[in-house]
């Protein structure tokens, strides 16, 4: 540990099955994902996703933070805000759906044949239209978001999103399915 410790002051970075954070430094991030309101059995996936930030700034070849425990209680917190979006959104697309179950729905052999031709559909779009098709449509993200998630200006976003959807109504059109 303190030779961890010394290499990280020295600036030399984790070498291959070090570990990048130390024992004092993961309880820490363990703290800040569990006072950020992120359960129990998800710490360790949160205390991994500081690790492999780190990790991932050693590749880049940045220099290792001046505080490694302050940084990655930082990027904790951060990841207890993700949590805590994901979690909304997830709520949100399921009040959607629950709200869409209580409209009057066709019979379940008319409800599998549209969610057959629905996926057969998204299947046959290219990928770049698919992706954003189920981002917006699926996951709930404003075009902005995916536009910023995908590295893509908004109007590409809302192009693609516009030749997906025109492509998905004519299959189900041709299909004879709406």
């Amino acid at each position: 540990m303190l030779r961890g410790k010394a290499r990280r002051a020295r600036g030399d970075g984790a070498g291959p099955g070090d570990d990048p954070l130390d024992a004092a430094q993961e309880r820490r991030v363990r703290a800040v994902l569990a006072l950020g309101g992120v359960p129990q059995a998800d710490l360790p996936d949160g205390v991994q996703q500081v690790r492999l930030r780190l990790l991932e700034r050693a590749a880049k070849g940045y220099e290792t933070p001046r505080d490694v425990s302050a940084w990655a209680a930082v990027v904790a917190s951060n990841l207890a805000m993700d949590w805590h979006r994901a979690k909304r959104r997830q709520e949100r697309l399921g009040e959607r759906l629950a709200s869409l179950r209580q409209h009057e729905h066709p019979s379940g052999e008319d409800t599998s044949v549209l969610s057959l031709a629905v996926a057969q559909g998204l299947d046959d779009l290219p990928d770049a239209q698919r992706q954003v098709l189920v981002l917006r449509f699926y996951a709930d993200l404003p075009v902005r978001s995916i536009a910023a998630e995908l590295g893509v200006p908004e109007g590409t976003v809302k192009s693609r999103l516009h030749t997906a959807v025109r492509a998905l109504r004519a299959r189900l059109h041709e299909d004879e399915v709406v």
